[in-house]
């Protein structure tokens, strides 16, 4: 027995009700994700965003950002591991331009260092 969408009454079924399951697109129908739930919405990049903006930041604070931005740099990476989070590039981008930062202020504060202490202590001779 077949089923004939334009007659409503079948053979054998005194009602006529529709068959449970048809035709994703049949009826109205339209296809579903999963058990007629929408797709999941698009991961956040919460941290990998922070972890970016805080070690750019540290170019003006003199590093004291760029500490915070590589914290939240591997926090992200370790949610991006795990699945819970997306923004890889951006996650490493913050760790790059954070640890770049740092060591950057601290070979200046060197250096500093260095020329002040050569200046109290007679300088060339």
């Amino acid at each position: 027995m077949t089923y004939d969408p334009y007659n409503p009454k079948q053979p054998g079924d005194p009602y006529g009700q529709q068959p449970p399951y048809g035709q994703p697109g049949q009826y109205g129908q339209q296809p579903m994700y999963g058990y007629g739930y929408p797709p999941p919405a698009p991961k956040q990049q919460t941290s990998a965003i922070l972890a970016l903006v805080l070690s750019l930041v540290g170019f003006a604070t003199c590093g004291a950002t760029a500490i915070v931005g590589v914290i939240f740099g591997h926090i992200a990476m370790g949610k991006i591991k795990r699945g819970e989070e997306e923004g890889h590039g951006m996650a490493l981008a913050g760790i790059i331009v954070g640890y770049v930062v740092i060591v950057g202020y601290l070979l200046f504060v060197a250096i500093y260092v260095f020329a002040i202490f050569a200046a109290v202590n007679g300088g060339y001779r």
